[in-house]
């Protein structure tokens, strides 16, 4: 019962020793979570779970309210017995606090003045003894407790009563009153440690990996946020949750503390002043570390495009264009609205998920989203955060790479075609989730923010929607290609381990993360482009007709420019949050979007039109000088033909049906070919191209794609 109702969720799980292991739905303790990670872990003979993060506990039915798909009836609310925690219930606990709690907190350094001042108490509940911590919401009245078991009786925290808007901050009266800096630690225990100190400090009530998105509303950007969390692997990935969000939320002045080695490996901030004695200061100065850790670009110099491609020419064997635009592309997630979209689409075994997977290799770890095949609800729901308050589901995707190694779910590319088409920042959109009954709940969904996109499929057949809001590449079948991955496969397969330190080892591949790194840093919103005449004559100076489709392919040629700025916008032109293209970046975009746009302007994939260019055109071709020499008519060429010429070309078949059901119905559509019934035999097909030649624009491509640099700053790139 349990796994039918994962699976009509869409919720991903996996399962161990009697477990059912997924990613936590009630916090955000798996979002940086990789692979098969996960925390929450549920019994798959009584469906009870557990977060061992969060420690967000219940059953199927919790787990169905939490979702939506139990809903309390109206005239059985009433009856109810609810639990409301009243200040009468803070006072009495707080008189029944014992002595010996009053010498653990006294032990733990926490004073009488704030044991007094946030009313510490003592309760019974659920077969034990808790120290009581009332959590006031941010209008200032009690919303629960936070409970943490005596010492003498064990380590369980808890939170009682189970509150409707979910984990606050503790407290919410020191962040909104704070003057100059605040400390945020990892749990109550530590906060009450820092403020008998007299230091103005807040935690989150739901562990290291929380921290929801409505309360960065009330950040203030003017104090100095110092993160201390425990010394473990939450804490450090939870302070790093923290900083980013912070960050993101115009906070300038952050610094994440590291506690020293001698806390222990899963020490905390009270073990550091309690027990050890160390001094406070030295949290704010020693071992404090500026976050994002600022790159020095003093030593940097402006670099030339193939100083990249030569560096994923270690994992890319060839295919220049496609890993120079698919590292341009993902260079411009970095801009608030430049972002690109590319689809990599070519029959399989050709590398199509193999471009971005490598180059995505260099950008920062926590930018990156890959995932399979998608639904739109597992999406949404494992992206998104779930904002109680609102009743919403946020899906920040703001400068992100999003990485789909296979088409997704057409239900889930319907959705995200206003974000593809930049349409709005943020879109709204509904979602509907099925109970095991067969009803229906609607979520509200919010998409905020434009990532760069890139969807990897075989399937040749793409609705147009999709092709004009997307970069379309193939990836190179040539022999020499070819050849060249199959050494590197070998290479990789052989000797795992060898291969990828030799590609690590490469110090140019560590000079250019580095200087993804600081790009990053530079929070660069937009590139302007102050001369656009080189633009405007692709389109409007030459004696082709222009589509509609190229109002978007236009906005595509002016990211692939801002790529080749944001690359060395140290050495451009810049005001605040704009830097501003030059000449050269200018012809290089240009430059660039020409060696691929036949292929856009037709909308088909690159690979469809190779194939008609280097198959079926020469076949007709030869068709065509045998007919003038006989004094014939010129007749179409059979699919056998254009199926034993791609074997001589290529040295590889195509598959009748391919070529029928994918390759040949693209061409037709773009206008490349007719197709007639052979007159001698109905049963057979004839292909007729209908266009003939493709007009190269060489006035204005240059010698090589990049900026030049001097010979001497070739073994310095940065």
């Amino acid at each position: 019962m349990l796994k039918e109702y994962l699976q009509n969720k869409g919720i991903s799980f996996r399962e161990s020793n009697g477990e059912l292991i997924v990613r936590c739905l009630f916090n955000d303790c798996d979002k940086d979570s990789r692979g098969q990670e996960a925390h929450l872990y549920f019994d798959a003979s009584t469906s009870q779970y557990h977060c061992k993060k969060c420690d967000s506990r219940g059953n199927i039915i919790t787990l169905k309210k939490h979702l939506g798909d139990v809903s309390v009836p109206v005239q059985n609310q009433n009856k109810r017995n609810i639990k409301t925690l009243t200040p009468l219930m803070v006072e009495r606990y707080h008189n029944d606090l014992p002595q010996h709690i009053v010498d653990y907190l006294h032990k733990r350094e926490v004073t009488d003045e704030i044991i007094s001042k946030y009313k510490l108490g003592y309760k019974q509940e659920y077969g034990t003894f808790w120290i009581t911590v009332p959590i006031k919401d941010i209008d200032g009245n009690y919303a629960f407790f936070k409970l943490r078991q005596d010492p003498k009786l064990g380590s369980e925290k808890r939170m009682w009563p189970a509150s409707e808007n979910g984990a606050q901050i503790f407290d919410w009266e020191t962040l909104l009153m704070a003057k100059e800096r605040i400390l945020i630690v990892e749990g109550e225990g530590d906060a009450l440690t820092v403020k008998s100190r007299n230091i103005d400090c807040i935690c989150g009530t739901a562990g290291a990996g929380t921290w929801k998105e409505s309360w960065n509303e009330h950040l203030r950007p003017e104090l100095e946020y110092f993160i201390c969390y425990d010394n473990d692997e939450p804490g450090r990935k939870g302070a790093l949750r923290v900083a980013e969000n912070l960050f993101k939320h115009g906070c300038e002045k952050i610094r994440i503390v590291t506690l020293p080695p001698e806390v222990g490996d899963k020490g905390d901030i009270g073990d550091y002043l309690a027990r050890l004695k160390m001094p406070l200061e030295d949290l704010f100065t020693k071992y404090a570390e500026e976050y994002p850790k600022k790159i020095d670009t003093r030593s940097f110099t402006e670099v030339h495009i193939d100083f990249v491609k030569d560096v994923l020419e270690s994992t890319i064997k060839k295919d220049d264009d496609n890993k120079i635009i698919t590292f341009l592309s993902m260079l411009t997630t970095y801009t608030d609205e430049a972002q690109i979209n590319i689809l990599f689409n070519a029959p399989s075994s050709t590398g199509k998920s193999h471009l971005p997977i490598s180059v995505k290799d260099l950008f920062p770890l926590e930018d990156l989203i890959v995932l399979a095949n998608c639904s739109p609800t597992a999406f949404f729901h494992e992206q998104g955060q779930y904002d109680k308050e609102k009743n919403q589901i946020m899906v920040d995707l703001s400068r992100k790479i999003l990485i789909f190694t296979d088409m997704p779910n057409s239900g889930l590319l319907e959705r995200l075609r206003p974000m593809l088409s930049h349409d709005q920042k943020e879109s709204v959109m509904k979602i509907t989730d099925k109970n095991q009954k067969g009803g229906n709940k609607t979520k509200t969904v919010v998409l905020v923010g434009y990532p760069s996109v890139y969807f990897c499929t075989a399937g040749l057949k793409i609705d147009e929607q999709e092709t004009t809001r997307f970069i379309t590449l193939s990836p190179s079948i040539e022999q020499d290609k070819l050849t060249a991955g199959i050494k590197q496969s070998i290479a990789k397969e052989s000797d795992r381990e060898k291969f990828l330190s030799e590609v690590n080892a490469d110090p140019n591949r560590e000079l250019l993360k580095e200087r993804i790194r600081a790009i990053k840093q530079e929070s660069v919103v937009d590139i302007k482009i102050k001369d656009t005449k080189l633009i405007e004559d692709m389109y409007l100076d030459n004696k082709k007709l222009v589509k509609p489709r190229h109002q978007r392919d236009v906005k595509k040629v002016i990211s692939l420019i801002k790529g080749f700025t944001l690359l060395n916008l140290w050495f451009r032109e810049r005001k605040g949050g704009h830097v501003f293209a030059n000449e050269e970046d200018i012809k290089n975009g240009v430059n660039l979007w020409l060696q691929i746009s036949d292929g856009q302007d037709y909308g088909v994939a690159p690979y469809v039109l190779e194939i008609f260019k280097e198959v079926i055109l020469p076949t007709w071709q030869e068709h065509k000088s045998k007919a003038l020499g006989s004094g014939f008519g010129v007749e179409g060429i059979s699919r056998a033909e254009i199926q034993e010429k791609h074997k001589l070309k290529y040295g590889r078949s195509i598959s009748p049906v391919y070529l029928r059901q994918q390759i040949l119905p693209q061409m037709e559509g773009a206008g490349l070919i007719s197709q007639e019934q052979d007159p001698l035999d109905k049963r057979f097909s004839l292909v007729t191209p209908l266009e003939s030649e493709f007009e190269s624009e060489t006035n204005i491509v240059l010698p090589h794609v990049g900026v030049n640099i001097d010979k001497n700053e070739e073994n310095n790139p940065n």
